[in-house]
Order: C-alpha cells, then structure tokens, then sequence
C-alpha cells in the first residue's frame, strides 16, 4: 500500500456532536517522550502533528496529564496548529491528574473539574473544548463528576461530552443526565474483547466509540512490544501492509462508529497509520482475524 499521500477521509467519518470527524484520527499521548523515557524532539512532534492535519486527520485526542519533563502534549499542540483549523476537533480528558513530578493523584472532586478544564483551556489557548471526557476508574457512579461537566457545557466551557473507561451502565447513567457524543475505552485486536458489545450499543445510540490501545493493547503506555501473532503477520504480507495497519483496518470494521485514535511521534508511522484507513479487509481476512480476537 502507497502511504503518505492518503488522506484520513479514506477511513469515512462520523458526526461527533455537531462535528464531522474522519474515523482515522490522533492520539497525542506519546508526543512527549520516547519509548525510553527520553524528551521527545520538539521540532519533531510538532512536525508530526502539522503533516497529520495536512493527512486530513480533523480528530485529536489529548489530555492535561499527559506531559514529561520536558514536554507538554497540549502545549505543543498549541505551538503547532494555533491557529486552529476551523474542522478540527480537539478532544481532552478530565478526571485524573498528575502533580508536576509526574505523580498520580486521586480522582478529581467534582468541584475540581472546572480547574481541570479551565487548565486545558490555558494549555491549548482556546476560548472552549470541543469535547471532554470524563475519564473513571472502576464501576463507582459517575453522577456527581459528569453532573458537573454538564454545569460547565450549560456555561459554554465545554461543547460536548463524553466518558472513558466505564461500562455500559456507566453510560447509561451518564447519558441520563447530558447527552455523550463518545465513549473511550481500551480496545483492541484480541485485547478487551467485552467491549464488543458496548460498541454496537453505542452505534446504535448514535455514540462514537474510540479505543485507545488499540496497537499497544497490554502494552499499554509503554507501547506495543515485536511480538505478534502469525496470522495477522500473515495477513500483512498478503496485502502488502504492517501488521500495525492490519489492527487498526480490523479494528474501524468494528462498526461505524469506532474512531481510531492511534499515536505516534514518529512520521513514517503516522503515514502508515492514516493509510490504515484505506485498507479493505476481505470477509476471508475478517474470518480469520475474527479466531485471533476470540482467542481461537
């Protein structure tokens, strides 16, 4: 497959809110380190998120907390698309935090909320967010937390809301007291797999279901280890692809509204990632990705 000159549309797109979005989108949280631990290259991840937007990706999706010593993920994203193009839509997420050590802190107070946003705001030098996430931790209600995101959508802060991490009837409970426009869980090929059904409960509420980890899957934040298995290297080869564009076509036939959000700071692989959504699975290929999901 020929990358660097397709464009994120070839994924399709889905209405996020009032916003259209390509499902082929970005994540900004590996933009500020390398896999080492090392500071990423300023000059680099800017230049990284410059050629996504110039790849038609109109989806980013980033955080506060996600920062390194040296660098900030919404600042740099701030340096590098200010001002913003008027498709854009920049996704953040609240909940959790981080002192400037780099130390976890415990879930956010309702009340802390506001400070939350009022910080991606000042990050990413805009005047509103266009989504934010309330990102949870277990099965505990939510109400209280997204009752007051929705305070803060009343008051034009934030434009439209979300969830991440939570079960369908956290969901459910949200969406009780303000519309969710999407749903961020870990996902993947043959990782998270009761996700599956949440995904078509989503696509049939109207809601955009976006999985993060969908390449690293156990790896997690330390990213996806050389390891894979034989059938989806399999599969690579015969279209011509990496095993990594095979996941992520795998995982937009999930349903029509899986948004991709894969990260990277590395430009090759960024090409290689929005060509992903070019990539047209046969229904043998699906079979057979279908046994790797199951465990088969």
């Amino acid at each position: 497959m020929t990358t660097g000159t397709i464009s994120a549309a070839a994924a399709g797109s889905w209405q996020l809110g009032d916003r259209t979005v390509n499902r082929i989108g970005f994540g900004a949280m590996r933009l500020t380190a390398n896999a080492d631990g090392s500071p990423s290259d300023r000059d680099r991840a800017i230049g990284v998120l410059r050629r996504a937007v110039e790849l038609g990706v109109n989806h980013i999706d980033t955080a506060a907390f996600y920062f390194s010593p040296r660098r900030s993920a919404n600042e740099l994203i701030n340096r590098a698309l200010s001002p913003y193009p008027a498709d854009l839509v920049v996704v953040t997420k609240v909940g959790p935090g981080r002192d400037p050590s780099g130390e976890w802190l415990p879930m956010a107070r309702p009340d802390q909320l506001r400070g939350q946003v009022e910080e991606n705001l000042r990050q990413l030098g805009r005047d509103h967010l266009d989504v934010v996430n309330l990102r949870v931790y277990g099965p505990e209600p939510l109400a209280e937390h997204f009752g007051a995101l929705a305070e803060l959508r009343d008051a034009g802060l934030v434009r439209h809301l979300g969830v991440s991490a939570v079960t369908a009837e956290q969901v459910a409970e949200a969406q009780a007291i303000a519309p969710v426009v999407c749903v961020q869980n870990s996902y993947g090929l043959g990782y998270r797999q009761r996700n599956d059904a949440l995904i078509r409960d989503c696509a049939r509420h109207g809601i955009a279901f976006v999985p993060f980890f969908s390449l690293a899957t156990s790896g997690r934040e330390a990213g996806a280890t050389d390891v894979e298995h034989d059938e989806i290297r399999a599969i690579a080869r015969e279209h011509d692809v990496t095993p990594a564009q095979v996941r992520l076509a795998w995982t937009l036939h999930q349903g029509p509204n899986v948004l991709a959000i894969p990260g990277t700071g590395n430009p090759d692989h960024l090409a290689e990632n929005v060509a992903a959504g070019a990539l047209r699975l046969s229904p043998a290929d699906l079979t057979r990705l279908e046994s790797v999901h199951r465990g088969a």
